[in-house]
């Protein structure tokens, strides 16, 4: 199983940015998805999650601002970051909770993203 992030780059504060993150490889159906973090010299942070249902749930700094979505025939989820801060600039990393046949589940990670918000 892979997760592949994408979207990232540089956009000025107060800008737009859509990421994705589509999982591929061998697994019966994938549970929990979400987006998560890190900055130079910080731990990783969750910023978003989503059910396989479709229930969001962010973190409290990026709340209206950010959205995440999920479209489970793609086995992708996004997110859609507007009015971007100087203080979002991170590498983000997409995380997946992904069942094989036998209802296993394993999390697996994406390579991540760079996001920097600059003027």
């Amino acid at each position: 199983v892979q997760l592949q992030a994408s979207g990232g780059g540089l956009v000025q504060p107060g800008g737009s940015l859509r990421l994705s993150c589509a999982v591929s490889g061998n697994f019966y159906s994938i549970n929990d998805m979400g987006w998560y973090r890190q900055a130079p010299g910080n731990q990783r942070d969750k910023v978003a999650t989503i059910s396989r249902l479709g229930t969001p749930m962010y973190e409290d700094s990026v709340k209206g601002r950010f959205t995440i979505s999920r479209d489970n025939a793609k086995d992708t989820i996004y997110l859609q970051m507007d009015s971007l801060k100087p203080e979002d600039t991170a590498v983000y990393y997409c995380k997946a909770r992904v069942l094989d046949e036998e209802y296993y589940g394993t999390t697996y990670w994406g390579k991540g993203t760079q996001v920097t918000v600059s003027s």
